[in-house]
């Protein structure tokens, strides 16, 4: 059996645009269905998948994923008759009455919502498939579910999505076992803790449904005391685990909806007025994002307490935008409420791509296999033959191919040792928003400026924003507060702990300000490449740990085939590039 998952919504950002002409271009952020994305699972499991964003450069778009589709299908062999099931990560009809109160949401429902909509985008890409056959549309907090239980490997777990909405719901909390997945309670958009969060990244100067990594990195610089009171005002926790949050009801007309000003109107009365984008960044908003972060992860602990009391699972699996918050699910995992955690590494709505096809997989074959997912190694794959095509196209370049991989692996150490930093291209590319090793800028931890030279000059970011260390993961306990057993736990970036204190001088380029780090821990059997690069910076320095940050530069997406990889040297002006087994520096004057 052939299941296509794909998520986005092609029209929704068009819609309001046509709607809402005017609005400043940051408000079009507020709007369902970005992160469009593919993913194919056959009998043998998942064969791939990718995010529309890496095919055409327009980050997190939301448009049909038909570049992704074709990259799936072109993997397996299949064209598209030969899907069997076409799994899309929403499914409005449940709600259509409700839609039909208002002309524009109405509008909005049969324009961008609907099953005729999304059948009618279907037919135009791929015609005459016999589409209304095969589609179905998986609930959106199922999609997100099933894209982390299904491949945690646990045969029972509890389950909590949490994101800014679905059709209906921000947060859902479920309990799965073995191939069913049964919904125990959901908490309605209306009072979600992830667009309250989107607001105040908002408040903060930041971009709706984008930044809010970057509250999240702004928090540690904050005091939380100050605002924790104020913040925890707006939302009101109940003794079954839930929570409301009444400003989030207060945008009454459809632009106040489509804006959240009225929301932010309160923001301004309790904290004073809104920072303007690219303004300077003040103690006092540090202060406000550090309460905000607290007050999310005293939220979430307060739910999950009530339900693991309630079910005594020892298990949790988590999916969804919140589920991102790095430093929210290293609270989580320290709390030690939970044995195990699994969170799934694409668990924004690309991921949804995935559950959705998993998913209706398992209704379908309820014996399927639920193994757990290493290192989300899913994406394109380019030959030697067009890597070396690339390569002696490119003009401007000083160019060394290696033979053997120890030979640029010990070549590419010395010269991070040296302060480079470098593109490193490499397999299949990372399914997720997270580099892992295979589509990364790389350099040493070790020296005191690195991380404001790489903010500056190659991301061209914020300077408060920090960057992950990559470490072995024989070596993962040793410098960081990591308990034997639990390194691949770490494996997909998406927990944040401390850096041991004899190493944090040691390792400053790392080191966020409050002694953490977002660790990501590297095996030789999940990605042996980096592994070995990893070690032979370690021959040469005796440490086993390097800076990892995604390839790319601020507003673009990780770069997907060595042409990009190739035309980024100069707009991120690194000082060298790895790309397959060839090695490249600018030649001097270029």
């Amino acid at each position: 059996m052939n299941v296509l998952g794909i998520s986005g919504l092609n029209n929704s950002v068009a819609f309001k645009k046509k709607h809402f002409p005017d609005l400043p271009r940051v408000y079009y952020r507020i709007a369902q269905g970005f992160d469009a994305a593919g993913a194919l699972v056959n009998d043998n499991g998942l064969v791939g998948a990718a995010s529309e964003e890496r095919f055409t450069r327009e980050k997190t778009t939301g448009a049909f994923p038909v570049n992704a589709i074709n990259y799936c299908l072109g993997l397996a062999g299949l064209s598209p008759g030969d899907v069997d099931i076409l799994a899309h990560n929403f499914n409005y009809a449940p709600y259509e009455a409700g839609y039909r109160e208002s002309p524009y949401s109405s509008a909005l429902y049969d324009e961008v919502y609907s099953r005729d909509a999304l059948l009618a985008c279907i037919g135009e890409h791929f015609p005459g498939q016999g589409w209304e056959d095969k589609l179905v549309q998986v609930p959106h907090h199922l999609a997100h579910a099933a894209s982390s239980f299904h491949v945690s490997g646990f045969d029972e777990s509890l389950i909590l999505v949490s994101d800014g909405m679905g059709e209906h719901y921000s947060t859902t909390v479920a309990v799965g076992r073995g191939s069913d997945i049964e919904i125990l309670t959901q908490i309605p958009s209306i009072h979600s803790l992830g667009i309250l969060y989107s607001v105040f990244t908002l408040y903060l100067g930041f971009v709706f449904n984008m930044d809010e990594y970057k509250v999240m990195g702004l928090a540690p610089y904050g005091n939380p005391r100050k605002f924790l009171p104020k913040v925890m005002e707006l939302i009101k926790l109940h003794d079954d685990g839930t929570h409301t949050i009444s400003v989030l009801f207060r945008n009454e007309t459809e632009l106040q909806r489509e804006t959240y000003s009225a929301t932010i109107e309160v923001l301004e009365e309790m904290f004073g007025p809104r920072r303007e984008p690219e303004s300077e960044i003040t103690q006092h908003h540090m202060d406000i994002a550090a309460a905000l972060q607290t007050a999310l992860q005293n939220t979430l602990l307060h739910l999950l307490r009530h339900y693991r009391r309630e079910t005594g699972l020892e298990n949790l699996c988590t999916a969804g935008g919140v589920a991102l918050n790095c430093s929210a699910n290293g609270v989580l995992r320290r709390s030690r409420l939970f044995r195990n955690m699994f969170v799934q590494p694409a668990s924004g709505d690309d991921g949804t791509s995935l559950g959705a096809a998993l998913y209706a997989r398992q209704q379908q074959e309820p014996s399927a296999s639920r193994e757990r997912m290493g290192v989300p190694l899913w994406g394109p794959e380019y030959s030697d033959d067009e890597i070396t095509r690339a390569v002696e196209a490119a003009d401007g370049f000083d160019v060394t191919h290696f033979d053997d991989f120890g030979d640029l692996a010990a070549h590419v150490a010395a010269e991070l040792e040296a302060g480079q930093i470098i593109g490193w291209y490499q397999g299949r590319m990372e399914f997720g928003p997270r580099a892992l090793g295979n589509r990364s800028i790389l350099a040493d931890p070790r020296p005191q400026d690195m991380r404001e030279r790489i903010n500056a000059i190659i991301k061209k970011r914020e300077l408060f924003r920090p960057f992950a260390p990559a470490v072995t993961a024989e070596a993962a306990t040793t410098y960081f507060e990591i308990d034997p057993g639990e390194e691949d736990l770490y494996s997909h970036m998406l927990f944040v702990t401390r850096v041991r204190e004899a190493h944090r001088e040691a390792l400053p380029a790392i080191t966020h300000v409050d002694g953490s780090a977002r660790v990501q821990t590297v095996s030789e059997a999940q990605n042996p490449r980096f592994w070995g690069l990893i070690r032979a910076f370690e021959q040469r320095t005796g440490m086993p740990v390097v800076l990892n940050t995604s390839f790319n530069i601020r507003g673009q997406p990780i770069v997907c085939t060595p042409q990009e990889a190739i035309d980024t040297i100069a707009i991120a002006d690194l000082d060298a590039l790895v790309v397959g087994n060839y090695f490249l520096t600018r030649k001097q004057g270029d």
